[in-house]
């Protein structure tokens, strides 16, 4: 009986220690089989966040006005845009912009007329320097692409009201008396004018399409925008029209 007594004894003091090692050893996660599998692909759903950002911008523009007859100049204006704009990101790499532009421009062109006078058959034209000052106020959905690291690709498209603060148009003419009494017969401006004034309407509803690279804070893009709307105040014939598109690069920097 003694010699059974040990062995129950030994018995138990072994599964007491092999017990005791056993809660010491951390839990096995059989059930997580991606840690034994190398090639095994682990999706993870990326993390979105709303945020605004703000951003200065700088840069180069050329505007076209483009008539549809002959009582305006087809005039090419280029110059500088500058502004800030605050951005609404939203997820799935969508994000609203809007802000304010400040342009100026500055274009020359010469528009020629039929001569009154035989004399001055071929010397007939008006040199138009127009000096332009304007606002702009964008609308813009964007879409982002990573590309690698801080590198994004992006596209936006929208509309924008331009507006026109004020338009220059500094006149130089070479006109004979016949044809220079002609043309204010027919109310044609023969004297330096704001063109805002009393002939183009200030708002030039636009449709924007653009897009650019990123990285981290800065960003360079490029842009054309559509001229939607008639902006001859007072039209004197069913085809007197005149809209006015723009293209534009530029740099900006979030703050």
């Amino acid at each position: 009986m003694k010699r059974f007594g040990y062995i129950v004894l030994f018995l138990c003091l072994s599964a007491s220690i092999v017990w005791a090692e056993d809660t010491r050893k951390p839990g096995m996660q059989l059930e997580d089989n991606t840690f034994f599998d190398p090639t095994a692909k682990v999706e993870t759903e990326e993390a979105y966040q709303f945020a605004t950002e703000y951003r200065v911008e700088a840069g180069y523009v050329q505007h076209w006005q483009r008539p549809h007859d002959i009582s305006f100049p087809d005039l090419y204006l280029h110059g500088i845009r500058l502004g800030a704009t605050f951005t609404f990101v939203l997820p799935k790499h969508f994000s609203l912009q809007t802000g304010a532009y400040y342009t100026l421009l500055y274009g020359r062109d010469e528009q020629h007329w039929r001569s009154m006078d035989a004399a001055s058959v071929q010397t007939e034209y008006i040199t138009h320097r127009v000096l332009s000052h304007n606002l702009t106020v964008p609308v813009r959905a964007f879409y982002t692409i990573p590309v690698w690291k801080q590198l994004n690709l992006f596209f936006y498209t929208g509309p924008q009201l331009h507006i026109g603060l004020a338009q220059t148009d500094y006149m130089k003419l070479h006109l004979s008396d016949g044809t220079k009494a002609w043309l204010q017969t027919q109310g044609y401006p023969v004297d330096t004018y704001d063109r805002y004034a009393d002939e183009l309407i200030r708002a030039n509803i636009q449709w924007s399409l653009g897009g650019g690279l990123e990285w981290d804070q800065y960003r360079i893009q490029s842009g054309y925008d559509f001229g939607l709307n008639n902006l001859v105040k007072h039209p004197q014939t069913n085809g007197q029209y005149m809209s006015e598109w723009g293209w534009y690069v530029s740099f900006s920097y979030r703050l």
